[in-house]
């Protein structure tokens, strides 16, 4: 009997034993399986500050979550991040997140991503003639240039009928897809004034192919705007310019300050921007910039993770609009979070006080 009940006891404990080490080794194995899970995120570029920290937050995120993270920048060469994104496929990347520099420029190799069982979640620029997106993350990018427009149509006082005052448009690149949700969107308010003659545009350029800025480049926005000044105001003063973003204000500010604006007896105009980047809100609250749309890049980080999320438990990731971005190939399944405008009267609340930046780096 004692050699039964040893035998049953030793038994018991071999079970117990084989359960403990079958349950910790699929626990192991679960946890290697999650980590061994590879995201891509291509990124434009590195020389604007809101790419930086759209690409450092979502890697910050998804590392958090457990995925291996390939975090890439192409420096607006398109054939580089054609390369990247090609890299990151050879490597098993099961989503690629992409912040296309040319939305109509990548639809081959995402094919071939789409070929190889990698889902694509285009990050805020819409990725063009492929169905191979599976899905938009982005600010309504329509409300950023409907939001500048109205801040020009109140701090002028359009509505009353105010004016005429002079004003000038500098838009981004033709081969970003975003442009035309700015800039229709900012048209929509501008252009009835526009029409009716409350707002002048001295130099005639009106339209988003005459208004455009390469690469948002900084340096080719002053240009631009140097020829304008040069041509069409030497004795008229500018009331407002319609920025798209941060980058081509702080170019339009240049050239206005090199005109001359910014003294006591020529006050800068009203400048717009977009993206609140530290060296704009710098100029906003030094009055040189009136205003930029403040997207909070941490909550667009946070969706995409869902996202991935989503995409890699084979569920269909959290949408909010299924109607507005199509591509040439479908309408893709988009999440847009809202953008806001910051100024002088509202960037302590909106940026210091929600961590977004710290007081010292406005300094």
């Amino acid at each position: 009997m004692r050699k039964i009940l040893a035998l049953i006891l030793v038994g018991v404990m071999l079970t117990a034993t084989l359960i403990m080490v079958g349950c910790g080794g699929a626990q192991s194995t679960t946890s290697s399986n999650e980590k061994s899970i590879k995201v891509g995120v291509s990124m434009p570029t590195k020389s604007l500050q809101r790419w930086n920290q759209d690409g450092s937050n979502m890697e910050a995120k998804l590392k958090e979550k457990g995925y291996q993270v390939d975090l890439q920048f192409a420096e607006n060469k398109v054939e580089t991040q054609v390369s990247q994104i090609e890299n990151m496929i050879t490597k098993g990347a099961k989503v690629i997140v992409v912040g296309a520099i040319d939305g109509s420029a990548l639809s081959s190799v995402l094919d071939e991503a789409k070929s190889a069982g990698c889902a694509i979640i285009a990050y805020d620029r819409l990725i063009m003639n492929t169905d191979a997106v599976n899905a938009y993350a982005t600010f309504d990018n329509f409300s950023v240039g409907k939001i500048q427009g109205q801040y020009i149509e109140e701090k002028l006082g359009l509505k009353e009928g105010k004016g005429p005052y002079n004003f000038e448009i500098a838009t981004g690149p033709l081969d970003d897809n975003n442009v035309v949700y700015f800039f229709n969107g900012a048209m929509e308010v501008l252009k009835p004034y526009i029409d009716k003659g409350q707002l002048v545009v001295k130099s005639g350029q009106v339209t988003r192919e005459q208004c455009a800025t390469p690469n948002w480049d900084e340096a080719k926005a002053q240009e631009r705007m140097d020829n304008i000044i040069t041509a069409s105001y030497t004795s008229n003063k500018i009331d407002a310019v319609l920025c798209s973003n941060d980058s081509t204000s702080l170019g339009v500010q240049s050239a206005l300050k090199s005109a001359g604006y910014g003294s006591a007896d020529k006050p800068m105009p009203i400048v717009t921007g977009q993206d609140a980047n530290i060296a704009n809100v710098k100029a906003i609250v030094s009055g040189q910039q009136a205003m930029s749309v403040f997207k909070d890049t941490r909550a667009l980080a946070d969706q995409v993770v869902k996202m991935v999320e989503a995409m890699v438990n084979k569920q269909e990731p959290e949408v909010n609009d299924t109607t507005t971005y199509n591509n040439g190939k479908k309408v893709i399944p988009s999440f847009l979070c809202k953008p806001q405008f910051v100024d002088k009267s509202n960037y302590k609340t909106l940026l210091i006080d929600s961590g977004y930046y710290k007081e010292s780096d406005l300094k």
